[in-house]
């Protein structure tokens, strides 16, 4: 089998399109990077709906959690506490098997616990509540004169908010954000490793990974290949990041852009 056929085979079997199983001795360098390539759909799916999803409750808890309202700050500070404070590994053992009650209760609900839905869930919850966090760091931040120019120009309420300081908040947060982005990336291949199973073999890029370390007893081919994946795939991160940057800062001098910078965290 010429590796065009391979890629013909293999290409999208993450989503269930092609051959139905996996090789199984006479691996070759083509059937790793393609299958473990196809796992990296899932990977991009997970990151690119939670995070979109994430920005706008994000947005949401970081304005709740600034509210003079303890009615409203409460709720705010206890959500991020609580996915913060907690290894996102546990968020879903944890999630998985209250989707599985809730499944036992009402059948209708079956979706929970796969992973395209249920899993996607719990990013969701994990990357508002730290994007959050990092948007009310910025929101503290806003300069007192920009509030005191909007006032004076008469801004007042959703139009001050719209206009002047959500995109000061976003222009302060958006170097940390890019970070948020990126760790987030990385936390899907987390995800066919804790309750929610693969479903036919229908995994992620790690998942594939694993499956050829164990056949093969040699981690040194699959893994690289992994790795190459997700840093290709960060480098189109900080790029598509690096863009906006540059749009939500255009009216400040060269010296006064923020710049972003990849800072990794041991944990998350």
């Amino acid at each position: 089998m010429s590796c065009w056929d391979t890629i013909g085979d293999y290409a999208l079997r993450s989503l269930g399109i092609g051959e139905r199983l996996l090789p199984r001795s006479d691996f070759t360098l083509c059937q790793q990077f393609t299958l473990i390539g196809s796992g990296l759909i899932w990977n991009v799916y997970f990151a690119v709906l939670a995070l979109a999803a994430g920005f706008f409750l994000a947005t949401a808890v970081a304005v709740g959690k600034a509210s003079a309202n303890p009615l409203v700050r409460k709720p705010s500070e206890w959500f991020i506490f609580v996915f913060r404070g907690s290894p996102l590994f546990i968020q879903f053992f944890f999630a998985y098997f209250a989707f599985l009650s809730l499944k036992n209760a009402a059948p209708a609900l079956d979706a929970l616990t796969s992973a395209w839905l249920g899993a996607l869930i719990v990013l969701f919850l994990n990357t508002a509540a730290y994007s959050g966090e990092i948007f009310y760091g910025a929101l503290m931040s806003v300069p007192k004169g920009d509030m005191e120019a909007a006032d004076a120009y008469g801004f007042s309420g959703w139009k001050k908010f719209r206009k002047i300081t959500w995109p000061t908040m976003l222009r302060l947060a958006w170097p940390a954000y890019t970070n948020e982005a990126i760790f987030l990336f990385h936390s899907t291949t987390l995800v066919f490793f804790s309750g929610f199973p693969a479903w036919q073999q229908r995994g992620d890029a790690l998942y594939y990974a694993n499956y050829f370390a164990d056949k093969t007893f040699n981690p040194f081919v699959p893994y690289p290949i992994l790795a190459a994946y997700f840093i290709l795939l960060t480098l189109v991160i900080i790029s598509l990041f690096g863009l906006a940057n540059r749009r939500l800062n255009r009216h400040l001098p060269q010296t006064q852009r923020a710049r972003l910078t990849f800072r990794p965290r041991l944990i998350r």
